[in-house]
């Protein structure tokens, strides 16, 4: 993708569709997180999720990833492979991170889910991770350029003792799941290309209790703290209007 696409009425109307199957699939995900469940459990009810809805998978075969959902527990960052090994125990932080790809266009979002009851340190962690989301989707205007959302979700989340991994952005979403621009969880304010009615953006803080480092196990994939502490994310798409900001992977009201 060589430039950043503006959405028309037409391709906003199923990216609507998309981001709507990708909230009501993690809605199910998230109640069926508890100890005792693996993550190889958790993949096979979303791809189940997945057919019965019309959709396919936006995850699965993407540059070989073996699994429709990104499964990270406690210090996993990002990019978990699902295993019949890793059984959720209490006080563990589920990340569910998951998309689908509906009539040609992606949505795309991520949940941080306690497991049972979690520390304090958790979530606090977990807390200030869905706030920095929030953050960065209000500074998503007309006007507004990248290093704002970036700076929105950086402050708040420092502010709190936390650090915001710099290995992973957000991106633009489409046709494809993975398109321009990056949209870094941190930077400065007035920086980076202006924002403009009809982009599409991803937005993704992953945001570590200690160190913002990260490295990648020997899979290939899977991205852990380098200090292994715990790491929470999530995530939205958002649409830019001349209205405001508008989540197309939010739970609907009803």
């Amino acid at each position: 993708m060589s430039q950043v696409e503006i959405k028309s009425q037409e391709e906003i109307a199923l990216m609507r569709e998309a981001g709507r199957i990708v909230s009501e699939i993690l809605d199910e995900l998230e109640k069926a997180v508890a100890p005792g469940v693996t993550t190889w459990d958790l993949d096979a009810l979303a791809e189940r999720l997945i057919y019965k809805k019309g959709a396919r998978p936006a995850f699965k075969g993407y540059r070989g990833f073996p699994a429709c959902l990104c499964a990270s527990v406690n210090h996993e960052v990002v990019h978990g492979i699902p295993s019949k090994r890793r059984k959720l125990q209490e006080g563990d932080l589920m990340k569910l991170d998951f998309g689908v790809v509906y009539r040609g266009f992606f949505g795309d979002s991520a949940r941080t889910v306690p497991v049972g009851k979690v520390s304090r340190e958790a979530q606090a962690l977990l807390d200030a991770t869905r706030e920095s989301l929030n953050k960065g989707i209000q500074a998503m205007v007309p006007g507004n350029r990248i290093g704002d959302i970036g700076h929105a979700v950086q402050s708040h989340v420092e502010a709190r003792g936390f650090s915001v991994v710099r290995d992973f952005t957000g991106h633009g979403i489409g046709r494809h799941l993975h398109e321009k621009p990056e949209v870094p969880n941190y930077g400065q304010r007035g920086s980076g290309m202006k924002l403009r009615p009809g982009m599409v953006l991803a937005i993704e803080p992953m945001v570590n209790q200690g160190t913002y480092e990260v490295e990648l196990l020997d899979d290939d994939w899977t991205a852990v703290t380098l200090d292994n502490k715990l790491s929470a994310h999530f995530e939205h798409t958002v649409l830019i209007t001349e209205g405001g900001p508008e989540v197309l992977t939010r739970r609907r009201a009803g």
